[in-house]
């Protein structure tokens, strides 16, 4: 825990939720055939996990089958198998790559996780991407662009997207990666930082080691599995703490 950081009240720890969003589904790269929301739901429900992320939206065939097995919860704004209502709930979340050059320095390469509020939005994003490359290829695509233009773009869909630079301290392929990232939020997002509201801290590093830094000291850090296969689901997780319940 953060020096001087205070536990959460009782009252609080009751509408305690845990999350893991960063996940990926059966049409990533090397990811288990079982990563499909059945089995996802089915897993997290056993896990404790109260919401996970979909992954992969920016994929054409997952959006279909997310479509065909999800529906919308009202209460919470978020999503639910309709053949276990009382599993746990889904927010629409994809991982995409991006290799660009910047600031004088080629092969800059960062991961970010996209966060949707729903599928009305979803398909506006994967419109936008669809222009910078092929979708049906991988379910984390890659693309030729830099973060602080794709923010700023994505921003002007919604401002309701979230973009969180995902596994932040992988030595590739992360914004502060010691091969292909950046010293800095600021000199990876440029305009576009303000909107930057929370890295992923990844399984290289932990929240204590963020802390040392004070440039971060206003951002929200999270941790998720990054599962490839279900029984990866929830070996990171965040808690999250509301004053009301999900």
């Amino acid at each position: 825990m953060k020096k001087n950081q205070k536990l959460p009240s009782e009252e609080l720890l009751k509408t305690t939720f845990i999350a893991d969003l960063h996940i990926h589904s059966k049409y990533s790269r090397a990811c288990s055939k079982f990563m499909e929301i059945p089995f996802l739901a089915e897993t997290g429900k056993l896990k404790g996990l109260q919401v996970i992320g979909t992954g992969d939206f920016t994929h054409p065939m997952w959006l279909k089958e997310l479509k065909e097995n999800l529906e919308y919860d009202t209460k919470s704004g978020l999503y639910f198998f309709n053949k276990l209502p009382d599993g746990p709930k889904f927010i629409l979340t994809s991982e995409i790559s991006l290799i660009f050059s910047k600031n004088n320095k080629s092969n800059r390469r960062v991961h970010l996780i996209i966060i949707a509020p729903d599928f009305e939005t979803v398909e506006e994003i994967n419109l936008y991407l669809s222009k910078l490359g092929n979708l049906l290829i991988d379910g984390r695509p890659t693309f030729g662009i830099d973060c602080e233009k794709l923010t700023l773009d994505l921003i002007k869909i919604s401002e309701k997207i979230l973009i969180i630079p995902a596994h932040a301290w992988t030595p590739w392929y992360s914004v502060f990666g010691a091969f292909s990232g950046f010293d800095s939020l600021e000199e990876a997002f440029g305009e576009a930082t303000p909107y930057i509201y929370a890295i992923e801290t990844g399984l290289s590093s932990d929240p204590e080691m963020n802390w040392r830094i004070s440039k971060l000291d206003n951002i929200t850090l999270i941790s998720c599995s990054d599962a490839h296969s279900p029984s990866k689901l929830g070996r990171e997780a965040t808690a999250f703490f509301l004053s009301f319940n999900l």
